[in-house]
């Protein structure tokens, strides 16, 4: 008699004895229980469609897990774009990270160990921040520019009115526009000027009783030529009103590579009450909304109910610090890197995959700031070029590269990537070539 046809799911492993690779085990105990049962489950459901033998379940398993308990998967920035918001903007410096590894247990975060009573939040941050820019009598941080803003209107204008020019009604990304959020808080606008010229007397003329403050915004991300004009700073004071500027990209002092960006320091010393910058752009740290100024307008933020809502934790705080404090951040080594050392290090990527026989050349790239900051700054560059169809399975590997389409090929450019990692960079592409 013909031998009995065996039901082919009735050969796929159970879920506990795949659990017991060795491989499987150490990552229950790296990621959790959770996600590496349902990489199993996966993998087996796979084998009940025939898609895999049952004997590849473990290693389906294994090849499906996350590589981290956190779930956002570590990424090779090869766009050329150094504050990548899709990327999550500013790479953490070394001393960054090791300040959030540090500060992830039980801290001091609030608390006085030399009297055992409760202390300001984040001080030792707070005074590294006042430090680094001492035209601002008080500092605050709260968890982005955004929220940093909102909590000014809030404060200094709920009922009341904000002046600023229709120049500066500007959308800050993904939809989201200064004069709607602006409403948000309770205030009112009272938009002066026209979008390309803007004057003092128009700023004057708005002031009243019901004024709360007069806002100056840096149009981070776009630029206006031709028959223009703008009021800086310095020209709005004296209005008998507060001045509050959103500098928008977050330069602490003046840096001459990108002279057209506004800073901190620079702002005050024109005449400013408050500054809003952000803490994830051009500083290099974490995100964070940063407020500067007068010592009183800072207090009376501080102070406000919303400030509760919108405090940062501990992990920003420690990242803020030593991002501060610490060396130059990898955002200004990508921002400062040498075109010929980039040259350099992209023909020595290029040399290994010419040699697999890769279609692969060298060519001038142009990176950009990136993060709304800069909008036509250029740095000169250097990147590989490969063809367009590397660029989905080059996301997607166990390594996720990241770079642009330009004239139909790949550019991966290395201004953003660290040099130890250029050897990941390669491999990444020679998995997706076979080669």
């Amino acid at each position: 008699m013909p031998e009995a046809t065996v039901d082919p799911r009735r050969r796929v492993p159970r879920t506990d004895a795949v659990l017991t690779d060795p491989r499987l085990v150490d990552a229950v105990a790296r990621l959790g229980r959770t996600p590496v049962r349902a990489a199993v489950a996966a993998a087996q459901q796979r084998a009940r469609a025939g898609e895999l033998a049952p004997e590849q379940v473990p290693d389906a398993a294994v090849a499906a897990l996350p590589p981290t308990p956190g779930g956002l998967r570590p990424v090779l920035n090869a766009t050329g774009v150094v504050l990548h918001t899709n990327l999550g903007r500013a790479d953490l410096s070394e001393a960054a990270r090791a300040a959030v590894a540090a500060a992830a247990g039980h801290t001091d975060v609030e608390l006085d160990l030399a009297s055992g009573r409760r202390a300001r939040r984040g001080r030792s941050a707070l005074a590294a921040l006042a430090a680094a820019v001492p035209d601002a009598q008080d500092v605050h941080v709260v968890n982005n520019g955004a929220a940093a803003l909102v909590l000014a209107a809030t404060a200094l204008a709920a009922g009341r009115e904000i002046v600023l020019s229709r120049g500066e009604l500007v959308e800050i990304g993904d939809g989201f526009r200064l004069p709607e959020l602006l409403v948000s808080t309770g205030a009112r606008l009272r938009e002066v000027g026209t979008t390309n010229r803007t004057t003092r007397a128009d700023y004057a003329n708005a002031v009243g009783p019901d004024t709360g403050f007069i806002l100056k915004v840096h149009p981070s991300n776009f630029v206006v030529r031709g028959f223009t004009g703008a009021v800086e700073v310095a020209g709005l004071t004296g209005l008998g009103v507060p001045v509050v500027a959103d500098i928008g990209s977050g330069l602490l002092a003046p840096q001459p590579l990108l002279p057209d960006e506004p800073d901190a320091a620079s702002t005050l010393r024109a005449g400013a009450d408050l500054v809003i910058a952000s803490g994830d752009k051009l500083l290099g740290g974490p995100q964070a909304g940063l407020l500067l100024g007068e010592r009183a307008v800072v207090e009376r933020l501080r102070r406000h109910p919303l400030a509760r809502a919108l405090r940062v934790y501990k992990l920003t705080l420690a990242a803020l610090q030593a991002t501060v404090t610490g060396p130059e951040t990898p955002t200004w080594r990508a921002l400062r890197a040498d075109p010929g050392a980039l040259r350099t290090r992209t023909e020595r990527a290029r040399a290994p995959l010419a040699a697999a026989g890769i279609d692969v050349t060298v060519v001038e790239s142009v990176a950009v700031v990136g993060g709304g900051g800069a909008p036509e700054a250029e740095l000169p560059s250097w990147a590989l070029s490969l063809p367009h169809e590397y660029a989905a399975p080059l996301r997607q590997g166990a390594t996720p590269v990241v770079g642009r389409i330009e004239r139909g090929r790949l550019l991966l450019d290395l201004r953003c990537v660290p040099p130890d990692a250029d050897p990941a960079l390669v491999a990444a592409v020679r998995a997706v070539a076979g080669r």
